[in-house]
């Protein structure tokens, strides 16, 4: 994220001595993207940050993956994997359930009461959608406040957790990268800054404005890295000697932010737009889109929903938050829902949807999308919440008829 930022005590010139106000020097640590040759920041600690005292291995969630085959369209109903009051003995990091994933890009959902350990993830950075709740982010840059329709943007190796606050169970939509997540770059400048046609800018993004200072010590750090598990995956718990919130200023491009749905500036022509008007952010073989309330199509013999179109070259995931859907009337999916659109297989309007759809001038939708570029694999919990049923919608009869 190529906007600069400053918070806390910095010296005035980098790599130099900053010492505390016992004469100690500060420790420096530099952050950075792509061997040092992109993004970075400079954090200066109280203690060592290299400095553990003890690690055992961490069991993480279940990685594993099955094969989407036969390949087919699927509807996979998210709000059918905590039943009950389970969110109260879930947290939002060690209680996701993976849903969806593949080697570039992992989608995983918790619903959770609980604070989640200290975490920091060392394969890629993770954007997560805050579907409902509100929590504070805890990071070794400072505090985010986020809640609904917040996307969370945390570079990789980031030490933070999450913790909810108010009465609503959190609920969180968890885009795991093996890259870095960013703004396209056909909507910044070679410099990093948003240009004009760009559906947000600098200023709808929130960043740590203070330090977090915490005390403490013998503190569990929870670290999801490279390994020969499921997923190429493996977990470890490194104990600190002292609190990883211990950084007293930092400055530089890289730190976490969030950006809320609600300020993205929709793009719309008089003809129906292609999805990638609809991008939000992009890492290495996916992106990321949202469909947000907007007025629609206004020639005057438009179609407003979707013309039925093969992704080629992806899979489609569409994650349906809030609103009505226009182009999915009769096929089940509502708030909460899945739709699996893999490529090679063509979608679009549910039968019955165009002709509704014509001369409506406003669609009230809110949805996110990724697509990726390599199939993904169906999670354990993207088996277990599958309809079955989806496939055949366009038909109007299975297999079995």
């Amino acid at each position: 994220m190529a906007f600069y930022r400053q918070v806390g005590e910095v010296p005035p010139k980098r790599h130099t001595q900053f010492r505390r106000p016992d004469g100690g020097l500060y420790s420096e640590e530099l952050v950075g993207e792509e061997g040092f040759s992109s993004d970075s920041a400079l954090l200066y600690h109280r203690g060592v940050p290299s400095a553990i005292v003890d690690a055992r291995p961490w069991e993480l969630p279940d990685q594993s993956l099955t094969p989407n085959a036969p390949l087919v369209p699927r509807h996979l109903k998210l709000h059918d994997l905590f039943p009950g009051e389970e969110h109260k003995a879930v947290d939002a990091v060690t209680g996701r359930r993976l849903v969806l994933g593949n080697g570039d890009v992992r989608i995983s959902y918790a619903v959770s009461s609980l604070p989640s350990p200290y975490y920091r993830n060392a394969t890629g950075d993770e954007c997560v959608y805050v579907e409902r709740g509100t929590a504070t982010v805890e990071t070794t840059f400072g505090a985010l406040t986020v809640g609904r329709g917040d996307y969370v943007v945390i570079p990789r190796t980031t030490t933070h957790r999450w913790i909810p606050t108010g009465s609503e169970p959190l609920r969180t939509y968890a885009i795991e990268a093996n890259s870095h997540i960013a703004p396209p770059k056909r909507y910044l400048s070679r410099y990093g800054q948003f240009l004009e046609h760009a559906p947000y800018c600098e200023r709808d993004l929130r960043a740590p404005a203070e330090p977090l200072l915490v005390e403490g010590t013998d503190v569990e750090v929870y670290v999801k890295h490279r390994g020969n598990g499921p997923g190429g995956l493996a977990g470890t718990v490194h104990v600190l000697p002292e609190h990883p919130f211990d950084v007293v200023g930092w400055d530089g491009h890289l730190y976490p932010y969030a950006f809320n749905i609600a300020d993205y500036e929709p793009i719309t022509g008089r003809v129906h737009q292609p999805p990638p008007v609809h991008q939000v952010f992009e890492g290495h073989n996916f992106v990321i889109c949202n469909f947000v309330p907007r007025k629609v199509d206004y020639h005057p013999l438009a179609v407003p929903v979707p013309y039925y179109h093969s992704n080629v070259d992806s899979d489609e995931i569409m994650f349906y938050v809030d609103g009505d859907y226009e182009a999915r009337k009769g096929s089940g999916i509502g708030k909460g829902s899945i739709s699996v659109h893999p490529g090679g297989h063509s979608h679009g309007p549910q039968p019955g949807a165009v002709e509704r759809s014509l001369g409506v001038e406003y669609f009230d939708e809110l949805a996110v999308m990724v697509d990726t570029f390599r199939p993904l694999d169906l999670g354990e919990a993207g088996v277990a919440v599958d309809d079955g049923k989806y496939a055949w919608t366009w038909s109007g009869r299975g297999p079995s008829a």
